[in-house]
């Protein structure tokens, strides 16, 4: 399991200050074409046009829903420039930034190849979905299409941040990305949803024995202080819990939880929030916190 271990920069990636350069640099081209600014390294335009489409296209969607739309910036960068423009050291990871970055790789990397078993080991049938779902252009079996999808998930943290939400729990932050990030693939790129879900399927397959922690208050209460293996395992049953709550609601489930934490900006009690959440958003929701 140890190719789950750096999943936890997940969270690191939210909370990150450090300094960046200024949005400009003879090093990076600008992208042109799209409505939000966009830079790269050079050699990767094709790449970049494809995640800032897409991360446009989600962007406008759900604005459509929510009728607000955060400030972005997106960064598809190199090894190279990673080390100058990136908030967090380890290539691969996208990420949100304070200063509203969107961070994402150019280029196949260790990282994401470090997340596929070893598949001689596994269940023929997992191995075989594993590599219709993961295999790259290039032939080899690696994640980068679920952290492409990751980068729309980054995205979410840039709407509730900026849109004045009160997320109430460090698990409803994170879930509310997944939701969004799980309606807008559903809606809008249904071809995408094995490279979204077999991964976390796969982690929450796992033995729950193999985990120190997991109830949801230990998730609040050791949120950026977990064995990274651990809260890889908390993130993707929130991401399995995504896929459950738009089934059962629609995407309708997000406006609904959008504007219930914009009306409440004090804090609620477990009780009070799962009340509110069963009655004004979808009882799927509800259930996260009731039966996990």
């Amino acid at each position: 399991m140890a190719h789950f271990k750096y999943i936890i920069l997940f969270v690191w990636s939210l909370s990150m200050k450090m300094s960046v350069h200024a949005q400009t640099s003879p090093e990076l081209n600008e992208l042109t074409g799209f409505t939000i600014k966009a830079y790269y390294s050079p050699g990767n335009e094709d790449r970049a046009r494809r995640i800032v489409g897409q991360c446009e296209s989600a962007l406008k969607y759900v604005q459509g829903l929510v009728y607000f739309m955060p400030e972005v910036r997106v960064f598809v960068l190199s090894p190279e420039h990673w080390k100058e423009y990136a908030t967090f050291p380890l290539y691969g990871m996208p990420h949100y930034t304070a200063d509203n970055r969107l961070v994402v790789a150019s280029e196949d990397n260790d990282f994401w190849r470090s997340f596929i078993p070893p598949l001689d080991e596994i269940p023929s049938e997992l191995a075989e979905k594993i590599k219709s779902t993961y295999t790259t252009g290039h032939g080899s079996v690696s994640t980068m299409a679920f952290f492409d999808l990751l980068a729309l998930h980054e995205l979410g943290h840039g709407f509730h941040q900026q849109g004045g939400l009160t997320m109430q729990r460090l698990w409803m932050q994170e879930l509310f990305c997944n939701i969004m990030l799980h309606i807008y693939i559903a809606e809008n790129e249904p071809e995408k949803l094995p490279a979204l879900t077999v991964f976390p399927d796969m982690v929450v397959a796992s033995r729950t024995s193999d985990y120190e922690y997991t109830s949801l208050a230990d998730f609040e209460r050791l949120y950026d202080n977990m064995d990274p293996e651990n809260y890889g395992w908390y993130q993707c049953r929130l991401h399995v819990a995504g896929k459950d709550i738009y089934e059962g609601g629609g995407a309708s489930v997000f406006v609904k939880l959008w504007k219930l934490l914009k009306a409440h900006s004090s804090p609620l009690s477990d009780e009070h929030l799962v009340e509110l959440l069963n009655e004004a958003v979808s009882p799927e929701i509800a259930d996260v916190y009731r039966e996990w």
